[in-house]
This record gives C-alpha cells, structure tokens and sequence, in this order.
C-alpha cells in the first residue's frame, strides 16, 4: 500500500488502498469540514447496507464492479464509470467482485 502519500506528492490512486479477505476497507485521503474524500477497498460479496447520507456522494469505481442501489433502483457500475447517490435519499452498496472506489462528499 501507498503508505509514503503526503499531500503535495503524486500518487497512483489504486494502489493506495488494499483488499481485505472477508471485509470493506477504507482509507480517509481529506477529512475537512467542507468534505471528505475516501477511498474503499470491498472484497467480493461485501457491501454497505441501506443508508441514507444528509449530503451528495459521488462515487468513481477505480477497478472491479459493484451494485449500488438507490431508493430500490439498482445499477452496476464497473471500473471507471462514477454515479452520484443524492442527498438524502436511501442507498446501498455490494461488490459483485471486489472493487476499490474513491468517495466525494461535498459538504458545503
């Protein structure tokens, strides 16, 4: 894993975050008042039950593909496509293989 990024140095954003047999692992890349940005590794099967978050997400899957689903509608979305989970509205993530994706929150 990544574990020299700093801040002001290049990095391969996949490679700094690894899977984990059995779980979903993330990594906090900026935690400031106005948002965050998060990266999340998911091992195949592995996911977020339904939730719903007071802010837009904007998610980018990096590799693999997931299910997400948004007030009941679920989507694939694979490697390199994003998709936007509204403020307030219920969704939920599964990986249909494992995929490592970077969440956007904008807070203000």
């Amino acid at each position: 894993m990544g574990d020299n990024f700093k801040p002001g140095r290049p990095a391969i954003l996949h490679e700094l975050i690894d899977y984990q047999a059995g779980a979903v692992v993330s990594r906090t890349l900026i935690d400031q008042q106005a948002g965050t940005v998060t990266l999340f590794a998911f091992d195949t099967g592995e996911g977020l039950s339904e939730h719903t978050a007071p802010f837009d997400a904007l998610v980018y899957l990096l590799e693999g593909s997931a299910e997400i689903t948004i007030s009941g509608q679920r989507q694939t979305v694979k490697a390199h496509e994003i998709i936007i989970m509204p403020a307030g509205e219920p969704h939920a993530l599964r990986a249909l293989e494992r995929f490592k994706m970077l969440l956007v929150m904008i807070k203000s």
